[in-house]
């Protein structure tokens, strides 16, 4: 039986795991998501108002950007385990600021197009290498760190969104350009950071692994044989399809619950910031106390059932907002908010540690990558799915939380310990059999 998840003391709290390099990449985190918030908050802004664009081309360009962001995850994890992760993220941090310079080089259209695609290409590229390098650094603590870093950047976030709301009060084409610059001299800073961290161990060479940790059902020192390649393991390619479903909470929490409440509730449409900002709040106050839930392969596995019971009553609350006066709707869409939350908070701990533990060593980089196309197809996909279920009604509310609750389950029962990678490899890698004794 696995020991109860232990209780951190308050001390240990405050201690980043990985040691310098640890604390250097929570700064590089921190800093991009400052430089993120003042740029992102006026990104739209800036298209109209000084590049002059229509609401329709606006839609395009961010959408062909989207396309070719997917590529960056699966590319960046390639490139990782082949060169030094530290020096692939440093390269796609300048890439990213090189790209977002350009825009104040040009108003044409095309160009705009171009450079804006170019720069969701390492963007993408950038959340994958820095969560590799997280859990090389941070070791059998990585969750642990995923859950510092998390509330870390909720807060740089926060800072850099306030900083942006300050500068567009402003709303001169010399403000637009100072957050833009801004934001491309965050990209400088942190990549300076990033080259003085020292490059982690590869897990290839780490025996031990929460992987392996007691309770996953599998001994210290042995594990079922893997692919080297993500793309012939059938069971992650599943884990990963089934996490673009469970990534819907970023939809559903940015896209429907200012359309719903707009457009379905009694609710005042001032609650829909308000929404965001409960948000940011919880994840501040409990991603790392929780982080401790989610310290191994089979606590991480254990989640999912509160994670589909919390996207079931949240998708039931936003249903029940439709039916009342102001005041009960408030209450409901307060209420399916923190359900939301909660079910981002516990899914981000137990994709973050299944999506390690299920990779091997030897090609942990491609696997990332791979897992890291979920989220990219869920921005593509949520905002449709969030927009088709606000214009349902609220019926579709609950039978959304269902489906959640059916992808955890089918999630539970991949990642179950006695389950064996299914594995489409050609027989010349296969392993030769043992002669006989």
């Amino acid at each position: 039986m696995e020991p109860r998840p232990r209780r951190v003391p308050f001390t240990d709290r405050l201690r980043v795991p990985g040691g310098r390099d640890g604390r250097r990449m929570l700064v590089v985190a921190i800093i991009d998501k400052v430089g993120t918030g003042l740029w992102s908050g006026a990104a739209t802004l800036y298209f109209i108002y000084v590049a002059h664009l229509s609401i329709a081309q606006i839609g395009v360009l961010m959408g062909l950007s989207g396309i070719l962001g997917v590529a960056g995850p699966p590319l960046a994890g390639r490139l990782a385990d082949r060169f030094p992760v530290t020096r692939v993220l440093v390269v796609a941090q300048l890439a990213r600021g090189a790209a977002l310079l350009a825009l104040l080089t040009t108003n044409d259209y095309a160009l705009l197009v171009l450079f804006s695609a170019l720069g969701a290409l390492p963007d993408r590229a950038s959340s994958v290498l820095t969560k590799l390098f997280a859990a090389r650094v941070a070791g059998p603590d990585r969750i642990r760190y995923q859950a510092i870093q998390r509330t870390a950047v909720n807060i740089g976030w926060a800072v850099g969104a306030a900083g942006a709301a300050a500068a567009l009060t402003v709303g001169t084409t010399a403000s637009y350009q100072a957050l833009l610059l801004a934001n491309v001299v965050s990209y400088a800073v942190i990549g300076a950071l990033t080259l003085r961290c020292a490059e982690p161990p590869s897990p290839s060479r780490v025996v031990a692994s929460p992987a392996t940790a007691p309770g996953d059902g599998l001994p210290p020192t042995a594990s079922p044989r893997v692919p080297a390649t993500p793309w012939r393991d059938r069971r992650y390619l599943a884990f990963t399809g089934s996490e673009i479903w469970l990534f819907l909470d970023d939809s559903i929490l940015q896209v429907g619950f200012p359309l719903w409440i707009v457009h379905a509730t009694d609710a005042p449409v001032g609650l829909a910031p308000l929404v965001l900002v409960l948000n940011s709040v919880l994840v501040i106050a409990l991603q790392v106390p929780l982080s401790r839930f989610g310290e191994t392969r089979a606590a991480a596995r254990r989640l999912l059932v509160p994670i589909g019971a919390a996207f079931l009553t949240g998708g039931v609350a936003l249903a029940a907002s439709a039916g009342g006066g102001p005041w009960f709707a408030t209450a409901a869409v307060l209420l399916a908010a923190v359900a939301f939350t909660f079910a981002e908070i516990l899914h981000s701990l137990s994709s973050w540690e299944l999506s390690v533990a299920l990779a091997p060593g030897e090609a942990q980089g491609a696997y990332l990558g791979v897992h890291g196309l979920a989220q990219s197809a869920q921005r593509s996909l949520g905002p449709v799915v969030v927009g088709t279920a606000v214009s349902a009604g609220p019926f579709a509310w609950p039978v959304l939380g269902a489906s959640l609750i059916l992808a955890c389950l089918a999630q539970h029962r991949l990642v179950r310990p006695d389950a064996a990678p299914v594995v489409t490899a050609p027989d010349s890698a296969r392993a030769p059999e043992a002669p006989a004794t």
